[in-house]
């Protein structure tokens, strides 16, 4: 592998269609304010790099960032690319991921609106984000130890796990399919309308409104609070820890929690049954 250190590169494409390179200590950055430094690369390995320009990443595959910073001028680093490892990196550039597949991401910085879209297979472990729409229809998401700020988030994602995370978005989950959320926070207005099988187990639950005109919906062992007009036209299993405000015409199901507060069913088409545990 050929090696590229102490390096300043700002000129249009730079480093295009390399292959089989381990980049260290260089910035991408300069008056020439050149896009797509990296484009159509193969088997790259970044380590400690500076990104200021637009656009580093299409088109590669097997590449390894490590120890860099995106900036916010380094606009839609990685599209169209695939078999992805970015470790202990700040992306904070708009769009920075976008339609790749096979990535996996650990101690990383994200403050990107719009990030994530149309991605498959994406492994995410210990990072932080702030973004708005973010990972929106992608499928095959697993995480584990994320912390999320920003609004509407996983909106139209399939086949997915999250696992001791902590979420605070609204508008979350919307549409999604086949996705399990377990020992987390998810903490937001409207939670997961129109979602299909999904299930929640262990998680705390925070704000208005939540899970309503979804299909097949499992809430396990989960705590809510500031919960008021749930599940309306939702089919539902729930088992809660704790007492709701109010339960608002769940269309099927059975809703078990130790108090509700007020229970409304004035819609005929709301067959769903609310237990009140002892």
């Amino acid at each position: 592998m050929g090696i590229i250190e102490n390096k300043t590169f700002d000129e249009e494409r730079a480093l295009y269609g390399s292959s089989g390179i381990s980049i260290n200590h260089c910035a991408f950055d300069g008056p020439a304010d050149g896009e797509s430094a990296l484009k159509e690369s193969r088997d790259i390995e970044v380590t400690d790099c500076f990104f200021n320009l637009r656009y580093p990443f299409w088109h590669d595959h097997r590449l390894k960032i490590s120890g860099s910073k995106m900036t916010e001028l380094c606009r839609a680093a990685l599209w169209y690319s695939s078999d992805i490892e970015i470790s202990d990196t700040k992306l904070h550039g708009i769009k920075a991921l976008r339609e790749c597949s096979r990535i996996k991401m650990s101690g990383c910085d994200i403050v990107s609106p719009e990030f994530g879209w149309f991605t498959d297979e994406v492994q995410m472990n210990d990072c932080s984000a702030k973004s708005e729409y973010f990972m929106m229809r992608s499928k095959q998401l697993s995480f584990s130890g994320v912390h999320l700020e920003g609004k509407y988030s996983f909106q139209y994602i399939e086949d997915s796990t999250f696992d001791h995370c902590d979420f605070q978005t609204k508008d979350a989950f919307w549409h999604a399919k086949n996705v399990t959320v377990k020992n987390s926070i998810v903490k937001g207005e409207y939670l997961a309308w129109y979602c299909e099988n999904v299930t929640f187990e262990n998680c705390k639950i925070i704000g208005t409104q939540p899970l309503c005109y979804c299909k097949n919906l499992k809430l396990i062992n989960c705590e809510m609070e500031e919960a008021d007009l749930c599940f309306e036209k939702s089919e539902v299993e729930a088992n809660l820890l704790t007492a709701v405000i109010s339960i608002k015409n769940p269309a099927a199901g059975r809703i078990c929690a130790p108090a509700v507060g007020e229970i409304i069913m004035d819609d005929v088409d709301a067959h769903g049954e609310i237990l009140i545990k002892k």
